[in-house]
């Protein structure tokens, strides 16, 4: 439950990052997030019993549930269209260092049994960090052309790209028709004729990013790797980490240059393959030598093959695919999706395996791979090189 009701939790927080962000802006959320993110922090590093632990975990959720909704959407909206790809990928890269940095953070535990009350208490600095960066950061001049705040919009241009191109991206939010007449959209017109297709892109994308089975990977993968001679938890950890890390490098040069949607289609190949050799090396007596080698191999290559789309993909697709009006709230609607498949994943795998076997359950992660590559083929738009304005005229022409 403690584990747990954080994902739960972050499932609630998206849903309310969609409607925060469309009521008081990108920047104004942030800061207001930050207040759940710290009360939780505190409440698990001072708590003296399950219950106050609880209740600090659905706190921090909700916060990371808000965070998560708004940091893609917020960062597609500011970025310069010829670096909006590496600069979704910084995003997961940085999240992929932040692991490996709570990983270095639990180390003290080894000789200090009590230092996860200081664990759950750093998660305080950036939660600080981020409500005072907020303060100086500039707003959206999408959400505030939306708003009808016309000069604000403009200086906000200014900030981010210089005021020599002012004129140019008033010109393409007015072309875009953002700010016209249209009411924002409100949660039932997602599921209109006019907006279901696209959305329901964005929540299968997220499907199948967790039902690919990242995180069953990530959970087991101290059991595959001590299988194969390597005992130390925090080696196996920083293995994965690293994997992660250096795959996310690579995707952040290549976004702008393959598209996003080739880098989706070789990641979940790459995926697939790459449970499939786990799962031989689990079964395939032929193999029974090598079955620990092929497991860590296959362990890193399944890890790097998802930090190149699968992991930094959707979440920087989305805000680009979505119009305008609907944006906030069908990124909130999508990145539930990721919270609630996290919560099955997390909460039934263990159990999941102990019926069935580990072998198996990679063979259905590995035929996940396959269906979303089948998927993508046929459902995905190349976003790369577009404006916003320019993929919003395209996907929905009557706006």
């Amino acid at each position: 439950w403690v584990v747990s009701t954080l994902l739960a939790a972050a499932a609630v927080g998206s849903f309310t990052g969609g409607a925060l962000a469309d009521k008081f802006g990108r920047t104004r959320t942030f800061q207001l997030d930050a207040i759940p993110l710290i009360i939780g922090a505190v409440l698990t590093a001072i708590a003296q019993n399950v219950q106050t632990m609880i209740i600090g975990r659905l706190l921090a959720g909700i916060g990371i549930g808000i965070t998560s909704a708004i940091v893609p959407l917020y960062i597609s909206e500011i970025s310069p269209t010829d670096i909006r790809g590496a600069l979704g990928s910084v995003n997961q890269l940085f999240i992929c260092i932040g692991i490996l940095a709570a990983l270095v953070a639990g180390l003290p535990l080894s000789r200090s049994p009590v230092w996860w009350r200081g664990m759950f208490g750093l998660a305080v600095i950036p939660s600080i960090l981020l409500a005072l960066g907020m303060t100086y950061s500039p707003e959206s001049p999408r959400w505030l052309f939306q708003q009808g705040k016309i000069s604000e919009a403009e200086k906000s241009i200014g900030t981010l790209y210089g005021k020599e191109r002012v004129p140019e991206v008033m010109y393409e939010l007015r072309t875009a028709g953002q700010g016209s007449t249209e009411p924002e959209a409100g949660w039932i017109d997602l599921f209109s004729k006019r907006y279901w297709k696209v959305v329901s892109v964005g929540a299968a994308l997220f499907f199948f990013q967790q039902f690919a089975g990242i995180n069953a990977v990530v959970y087991y993968s101290t059991a595959v790797f001590r299988s194969a001679g390597i005992a130390s938890d925090v080696a196996a950890s920083a293995l994965v980490g690293a994997s992660n890390v250096f795959g996310t490098v690579i995707a952040s040069s290549l976004m702008d240059r393959q598209g996003r949607k080739s880098l989706l289609i070789t990641s979940f190949s790459g995926m697939g393959a790459s449970m499939l050799l786990l799962s031989l090396s689990f079964t395939w007596k032929v193999l029974a030598p090598y079955s620990g080698i092929l497991a860590v191999v296959g362990t890193v290559l399944y890890v790097l093959s998802f930090s190149l789309g699968a992991g930094p993909v959707p979440a920087l697709l989305l805000p680009e695919i979505f119009a305008s009006r609907i944006r906030a709230k069908a990124v909130a609607l999508s990145l539930c999706m990721h919270w609630i498949s996290n919560f099955v994943i997390g909460l039934y795998f263990l159990s999941v395996v102990d019926k069935f076997g580990i072998s198996v359950v990679y063979l259905v992660f590995a035929a996940v791979c396959l269906l979303a590559v089948l998927f993508m083929a046929g459902n995905v738009v190349e976003t790369k090189g577009r404006s916003l304005e320019e993929i919003e005229l395209a996907l929905n022409p009557t706006t």
